[in-house]
């Protein structure tokens, strides 16, 4: 057996209690001291930053003392400057009388739409006058719409609190009154061409067919003479328009009418925005208080002026006698009844001023809910918007054709004029109604002059429910290059094209940026387009657009209109960046306060001049009562920089500040930026850093022109929208 090796090395030596005890205590007083550190270090660090936040609270809390004791100052500078506002409100009013005076003046027979009995007096006679041809329907025609539309204008363009009830009924009614009669005088045209379809007939088909082009109304017109079975299939020639009739209608005495009217006199008036009876107590309340301190003020410094003219009286005619002392104040007294025509003007401006702004303010109302009286396939017109005009689909009865006999043409007029040919007919006495009556297939040109973002839906116009449907509508197809939708409807009626209203919402991003004296570019940027507007003076007008990221033609573009009736024609072009009170009930929407937006749009434009705005990502960061944007000075003698260097500011309302955080910072931060300071306006705020031509540039603003930026800024909600 080998003998044990032996253990290399020595044993370790063994821990004693007492070294152990020791260790144990060192690394305990070690643990302790490294506590004692940690403490001291942070009740150091804390002291600092306690320190640091007391300098920094300190600092602005003599800011916001420093804000306070001069917001007098700014306010009543801002207050001289929004006078603008006024001002432009006065020179619309102004405007408006002198239309209706050169209208007056011109004598040229076309009524006044607003005065009652002009239009009740042209309606009249024009009910009396009958036999009228298509061409002179449609060529009287532009003299109605115009008479509508400027009826429409004066509805929109009138603030709020200068329309009375009775002028809104009055107006709508005339509206409603002219557009009833338009239609009838198409009907009653129609049924004159038809008596005559048997010497229109197409040497070729035997039947009649008619298009009629205008700028307003596209009329197509097919009148089924020799009711061949075999000929079901009807396109109009040099058109894509048609219809796929069944057997039954080839082979009856009817005629084929699709009246494509450009405009929409189907979809009911959309109401009138009106104040609420709160709105109106408060501006009645401010006009009263007005006149009250005005006439106080008056009275006081007239009193004062007449009392040293008493004085002076006295003492040169100290020997005069009581009555005539009497008879000397009397007269001097007189004057007191009389306010100086500056005052009036005063007064004046204060009441067009605060009905400005409460006109304003009501721009910006939110409805509170969705309509909730919507009926099953009804088109909910809050959230759609009908487009490209009013397709009139009507089958109608062949009326009696006019004989030529002996030299004269002999024709047999039916007492109840034009009647429609109902299909399928009510009673179908046990028949298969979806083998016999088939639905009709129809083609449809799409408006050339209208854009749609997405395939457009159709929908019918229900005459008893007197709104628009879906049902009854199948097999829709749209070809966008050819711009041709075809569907099968089971009868025929009126019908529309619809898009979503607010298709391009929420926007991606805009921009505000001067152009030239008192003219701005406006670029809103969204999913489906990028739309330059310009802006100057009073006048809007469609500069580019974009569509998809590729120029897209419009014929809107480099015509000059007023802010509404620019609003109105970009709305009917399907390009809608308008949002209404019930939009932010279909969009998901970055909600400001309105009050908040008012203040920040009208000083935007106050300074729009000079100065250019964008979108800030960080407005979605901030509460509803704050609004963040980007601002720098924009002189147009400064070449164009390829990086320039943006503001952040935000605004409360009644406090503007620069913030530290820039475009691409990592997180959102409301700290003031360093060496800036609160203000209690955005105009004395960018004044900080402006140059003093840029400030002398915003003095100087047209007032027409800053109210048409507010105006746009007010229609567009860009804050609350992007």
């Amino acid at each position: 057996m080998a003998p044990k090796a032996k253990k290399s090395g020595s044993k370790k030596k063994k821990i004693t209690k007492a070294d152990r005890l020791k260790q144990i205590q060192e690394e305990e007083e070690k643990r302790q001291k490294e506590e004692e550190e940690a403490r001291v270090k942070y009740e150091k660090e804390e002291m600092e930053r306690l320190e640091i936040q007391r300098i920094e609270n300190e600092k602005l809390r003599k800011l916001e003392a420093k804000d306070l004791e001069r917001r007098n100052e700014e306010l009543e500078e801002l207050y001289l400057l929004e006078a603008c506002f006024p001002e432009a409100e006065k020179l619309k009013r102004d405007d408006r009388f002198l239309s209706q005076w050169k209208h007056y003046i011109q004598c040229d027979g076309t009524p006044d739409p607003s005065i009652a009995q002009e239009i009740n007096t042209f309606i009249t006679l024009w009910k009396e006058e009958t036999n009228e041809t298509l061409e002179e329907v449609i060529e009287k025609s532009k003299l109605v719409l115009n008479l509508i539309e400027k009826l429409k204008l004066i509805l929109l363009e009138t603030p709020p609190y200068d329309l009375q009830g009775k002028n809104i009924i009055q107006y709508q009614g005339s509206i409603l009154e002219l557009q009833e009669l338009l239609h009838l005088k198409f009907n009653r045209a129609t049924e004159i061409l038809l008596r005559q379809a048997s010497t229109l007939a197409d040497l070729d088909s035997g039947n009649m067919e008619k298009v009629i082009r205008d700028e307003n109304v596209t009329l197509y017109i097919w009148a089924n003479l020799k009711k061949n079975p075999r000929h079901r299939s009807i396109r109009f020639s040099e058109t894509q328009t048609g219809f796929e009739i069944p057997r039954i209608l080839a082979t009856s005495d009817i005629a084929l009418r699709l009246l494509h009217t450009h405009y929409d006199h189907v979809t009911p008036l959309s109401p009138v925005l009106t104040p609420s009876q709160e709105h109106i107590s408060v501006v009645t309340d401010f006009v009263k208080e007005e006149a009250k301190s005005v006439q106080a003020a008056v009275s006081k410094d007239l009193q004062e002026e007449n009392k040293q003219q008493e004085n002076e009286s006295n003492s040169i005619h100290e020997e005069e006698t009581k009555t005539e002392e009497q008879g000397d104040v009397k007269e001097q007294m007189c004057p007191v009844q009389e306010e100086p025509e500056t005052t009036k003007y005063e007064m004046e401006m204060k009441l067009l001023s605060e009905t400005v702004s409460a006109a304003q303010e009501l721009l910006l109302e939110n409805a509170f809910e969705k309509p909730d009286f919507l009926e099953e396939d009804e088109v909910d017109l809050c959230q759609f918007t009908t487009l490209g005009g009013v397709y009139h689909l009507d089958i109608l009865e062949l009326p009696p054709q006019c004989k030529p006999m002996k030299g004269w043409i002999i024709v047999e007029i039916l007492k109840e004029g034009l009647q429609k040919y109902t299909y399928p007919p009510e009673t179908t006495e046990d028949l298969e109604t979806e083998n016999v009556f088939p639905p009709i297939e129809v083609m449809l040109e799409v408006h050339e002059n209208v854009i749609f973002f997405e395939n457009p839906m159709v929908a019918r116009w229900d005459a008893e429910g007197k709104h628009w449907k879906t049902d009854g509508i199948s097999n829709v197809s749209y070809k966008s290059k050819e711009r041709l939708i075809t569907f099968n409807l089971e009868t025929f009626c009126p019908v529309t094209l619809i898009q979503d209203a607010h298709i391009n919402m929420p926007y991606q991003s805009w921009e505000l940026i001067p152009l030239d004296v008192n003219k701005v570019l406006l670029t809103v940027t969204t999913v489906f387009t990028e739309l330059q507007i310009q802006i100057k003076e009073n006048l809007c007008m469609l500069a580019s657009i974009k569509v998809n990221n590729k120029k897209h033609s419009s014929i809107l573009e480099e015509k000059w209109m007023t802010p509404v009736s620019f609003i109105i024609a970009l709305k009917k072009a399907g390009l809608n960046i308008f949002p209404t009170g019930h939009s932010h009930l279909y969009v998901v929407i970055n909600h400001k306060h309105p009050s908040v937006e008012v203040k920040a749009y009208r000083q935007i434009a106050l300074l729009s001049s000079a100065f250019a705005f964008c979108w800030s990502k960080w407005n979605t960061a901030c509460d509803s009562k704050k609004v963040i944007f980007q601002v720098r000075e924009h002189l147009l003698k400064e070449e164009p920089i390829q990086n320039p260097n943006w503001t952040l500011l935000m605004f409360s309302g009644d406090r503007a500040q620069s913030l530290k955080i820039n475009e691409s910072s990592d997180a959102f931060s409301e700290v003031l930026k360093e060496e800036t300071e609160f203000h209690s306006t955005l105009y004395h705020m960018v004044k900080d850093f402006a140059s003093q031509e840029a400030m002398r540039e915003v003095r100087h603003s047209n007032c027409q022109f800053v109210d048409s930026v507010c105006h746009m800024l007010l229609s567009t909600r860009l804050l609350s929208y992007s």
